[in-house]
């Protein structure tokens, strides 16, 4: 699937979880790491997207990550950036921090480079959080694209939006 392919893809799946959210009347709040706002972006080029995008948190780097949605530096450090565990307590926090029904994170290796680390470049980790009874409830995912990074930050972001519809009850 070439670059153009999977942004409309992207393009198409955001239209729907807008819908389904605002059928719902839920309200979705976002910690993008790797995609860096790319979800929020695909979300907010829909109409009535304010009614149900709380917000979004650009946590980038580990300080923003601490600073922004309060992850302890030494959960951090434990864990890394790039981690199943990193990517749930991101989901959780923007889950807690927005108030919102719903929240989704994500965090990965875009490329071209590594972190030095034993995870390969296109490895994400994709978080999704919901309220249950008073109390987050988070599913973590591992995925694994290809491609340049554009692609890889592409295919994350479709995958972030695919998760989400995947917990909105119907």
């Amino acid at each position: 699937m070439n670059s153009l392919d999977i942004e409309d893809k992207a393009a198409k799946t955001a239209v729907r979880l807008i819908e389904e959210l605002t059928a719902g009347r839920y309200t979705l709040s976002l910690a993008e790491s790797c995609t860096a706002g790319l979800v929020s972006d695909l979300l907010a080029r829909v109409s009535g997207a304010s009614a149900v995008l709380w917000g979004s948190f650009v946590c980038y780097t580990f300080e923003a990550k601490k600073r922004m949605l309060g992850i302890d530096g030494a959960f951090l450090e434990k864990h890394g950036l790039v981690s199943a565990e990193t990517a749930g307590e991101m989901a959780s926090r923007a889950l807690e921090i927005s108030g919102s029904a719903f929240a989704a994170s994500v965090t990965g290796l875009a490329g071209p480079l590594g972190d030095g680390g034993d995870k390969p470049v296109g490895t994400v980790f994709i978080g999704v959080a919901k309220r249950v009874n008073g109390n987050a409830a988070v599913n973590v995912k591992p995925f694994f694209f290809k491609g340049s990074r554009a692609e890889i930050r592409m295919q994350a972001a479709n995958a972030v939006l695919e998760e989400i519809l995947e917990i909105i009850p119907s």
